[in-house]
């Protein structure tokens, strides 16, 4: 399909109607959703100069600045504002409709890029190898991935799909369960040796704890206790905004620990951590897939949440 041609709403005849390229409605809004254009570049596997030479084309067919410019840095106009928040929904719809009319096409083979955010430890130890499966079955499709325990903005910041830890708190996403994750409360076999097994939820308030930056300790640390979910009483001693970090601080004695099965398994193999509180039920972390929400889905987005949601399957089983 060209890659050209909205029209800005005159007579098909008039010789003097702009017309408004995909390119550079893709650029503008790179732009504005990364703020420089060395990031939108980087992106759109572009040269700055394209990008640059694309938003002031694109300038120049609608009649407005849509960024300030000042000491190499630029700033969206309100008209760019905007104009962003009527081109990305429209954006997105084309782009989906494209998709699922490709779909079936020559061999019915899927083409097109996606964009995919997930978190550090997961997207690494447990999501890539998926992913890498997905990629050799499906050549024409092309696969960005960041992976960042930060809840990203999906479509801000261009991302066709978010992997979530314990469930999306965003209600303007679509969102599908892929798997659970079971939590294990850990600490290393020297910790237990210098200080003792906790016996009960109430014993861990005299434990040093392992937070998670991303959550306070009263919502990381939840048991299910005569029918209800209760926070005992704990004190963070260090603070990590990343898995892998606090298994280490864990493995270090530097005290207790809550963490999914999918980061701790390994080391609860080979010996590094044990299990505390064996018969406490931790709230089971689901794993989501969630994308902003564009009617049809386009199908190499659909192919991808139902390959993962078929492979991803926990390496720590949910109790």
């Amino acid at each position: 399909m060209p890659r050209s041609a909205l029209a800005n709403g005159r007579p098909a005849g008039d010789t003097a109607a702009m017309r408004y390229d995909l390119n550079q409605i893709e650029t503008f809004l790179a732009v504005l959703e990364t703020g420089t254009v060395t990031a939108a570049a980087a992106r759109l596997n572009l040269s700055k100069s394209v990008v640059s030479t694309r938003i002031s084309d694109f300038e120049a067919t609608i009649g407005a600045a849509l960024f300030r410019r000042n000491a190499g840095r630029i700033a969206p106009t309100e008209a760019a504002l905007r104009l962003a928040e009527r081109l990305r929904p429209a954006l997105a719809e084309l782009t989906a409709a494209t998709d699922s009319a490709a779909w079936g096409g020559q061999n019915g083979a899927l083409t097109g890029s996606l964009a995919i955010s997930a978190p550090m430890s997961f997207g690494t130890v447990h999501l890539a190898p998926v992913i890498a499966r997905f990629a050799a079955a499906h050549p024409g499709v092309s696969l960005r991935i960041d992976f960042d325990d930060r809840a990203r903005d999906l479509a801000r910041e261009g991302f066709d799909l978010g992997i979530r830890i314990g469930g999306d708190r965003d209600s303007a996403l679509i969102g599908r369960k892929l798997c659970e994750e079971r939590q294990i409360v850990v600490a290393s076999p020297a910790y237990v040796a210098r200080h003792g097994r906790p016996e009960k939820l109430s014993d861990l308030s005299e434990h040093p704890a392992i937070g998670y930056t991303h959550l306070a300790d009263s919502a990381l640390w939840q048991f299910r206790q005569a029918g209800r979910w209760v926070s005992p009483r704990i004190t963070s001693r260090l603070v990590m905004n990343n898995g892998e970090a606090m298994t280490a601080m864990a493995e270090a004695g530097l005290g207790i620990a809550l963490l999914p099965g999918f980061i701790v398994g390994p080391a609860l193999a080979a010996g590094r951590l044990v299990e505390l509180l064996p018969d406490a039920e931790t709230r089971p972390l689901p794993v989501m897939a969630v994308w902003p929400p564009v009617t049809p889905m386009p199908a190499k987005l659909r192919a991808l949440v139902d390959f993962l949601a078929a492979q991803l399957t926990p390496p720590v089983p949910v109790a």
